[in-house]
């Protein structure tokens, strides 16, 4: 893990106690399935979806994908989607990399990003895109609601074998005033100690 990204992580796990009851038993679902699928010998795929595939779903996936290294769950992959495309969006992007990972923007108007959270890990290609493109699965995944506006404007994941809500409010509801950057470090910050306390609890 980079040193940087290291040290938030350890900030994090001593928030699990902040995260409501609710959200907890909802989490520990997701993680007693995965524990499941790793002792069927099954995939664990991750898609996390949301409106626009610009913000929550994307901080989602990169989260998770380090969480389940720190807790040393092999054989993770994380996707993300929206109902509809657009880019990950610059500041969801800029909170990523407060937090220690690395996500360098190679240019274009719905850019690829490459994100890394270690030096032993794979490169993830992060760009907006619907859930249901060509790179994300079609079949045998988890689908992770991150808003509720996709929750209902997707009632039906096709080809999902655990559809769950787990919540986000968007960040964007900051843009352009003084409030931007720490609502986008705190929503980044929640979504980090929910996605570790996940997978802390994936009891293979």
């Amino acid at each position: 893990m980079h040193e940087p990204l290291q040290r938030t992580i350890d900030d994090l796990v001593l928030r699990f106690d902040t995260i409501p009851d609710d959200r907890k038993r909802t989490l520990e679902r997701v993680a007693i399935f995965i524990a499941e699928r790793i002792a069927e010998g099954g995939l664990i795929e991750l898609t996390f979806i949301c409106t626009h595939n610009s913000r929550r779903s994307h901080m989602a996936q990169l989260w998770a994908a380090a969480a389940a290294t720190q807790s040393g769950i092999p054989g993770v992959k994380t996707y993300s989607g929206g109902t509809e495309a657009t880019a990950f969006d610059r500041r969801a992007v800029q909170a990523m990399r407060r937090v220690g990972f690395v996500v360098d923007n190679p240019g274009g108007p719905n850019p690829h990003y490459r994100a890394r959270y270690s030096d032993d890990a794979p490169t993830i290609e992060c760009f907006s895109k619907r859930y249901d493109d060509s790179v994300n699965p079609h079949g045998d995944f988890i689908a992770v609601m991150t808003c509720s506006q996709a929750d209902e404007a997707c009632p039906v994941v096709h080809g999902a074998v655990l559809r769950v809500l787990v919540g986000y409010e968007d960040p964007k509801i900051s843009d352009g005033t003084p409030e931007e950057t720490a609502i986008y470090d705190a929503r980044c910050r929640q979504i980090g100690t929910e996605m570790l306390y996940l997978f802390s609890h994936v009891h293979a």
